[in-house]
């Protein structure tokens, strides 16, 4: 079984719009979004509404995300309807990485409709909670854990980075979990 079907209970739900994206690993369910051309704020609302809630949203380009720092932001939902990393990104808290309850889903569409596409423009009709950056630390460097991939040059970098932390796994220090 999956490391992360086991964490979450789940298989995990890609959402992609990409034509062959269900051939790209045996078992993963692929759906397109629901209100396509919205951005990541559309593909949230997409995992929302298709996936089993509450819902925990990982961009497919974050390779370093762990099990642990997943299964923190989906105990959030015991108090919010959705839970973000903090992080030293440009928002100050990690969108892509977060947990979202049902709740979310009307308040992602009456976002849309309003024609606000920015992945935290729901956040004022919702209880967000932000798991601390001090705590976020507990599973990882943040640098590391919200790692993207957009380009060859990061994706160079990350095999760097994945290789180096693998190495000292094996020394004993802690590595994230292997990208699937």
């Amino acid at each position: 079984m999956d490391t992360l079907t086991e964490a979450l209970g789940e298989p995990p739900l890609l959402v992609a719009n990409a034509p062959d994206a269900d051939t790209w690993r045996p078992g993963l369910r692929v759906v397109p979004d629901v209100r396509p051309g919205l951005g990541a704020l559309g593909g949230i609302y997409t995992a929302v509404v298709e996936a089993p809630a509450p819902v925990v949203c990982v961009a497919w380009d974050m390779p370093f995300v762990s099990v642990a720092l997943v299964q923190a932001l989906a105990a959030g939902l015991d108090t919010h309807d959705a839970m973000l990393a903090e992080s030293d990104g440009r928002r100050g808290v990690e969108p892509l990485c977060a947990a979202y309850g049902p709740a979310c889903r009307d308040a992602i569409a009456a976002t849309l409709d309003a024609g606000d596409l920015r992945a935290i423009g729901f956040h004022q009709r919702i209880s967000v909670g932000i798991l601390p950056l001090s705590q976020v630390r507990r599973f990882g460097d943040p640098e590391l854990l919200f790692f993207n991939v957009n380009t060859a040059d990061d994706l160079a970098r990350a095999d760097g980075l994945w290789r180096r932390h693998a190495s000292s796994r094996s020394s004993g220090g802690r590595t994230p979990e292997r990208p699937r």
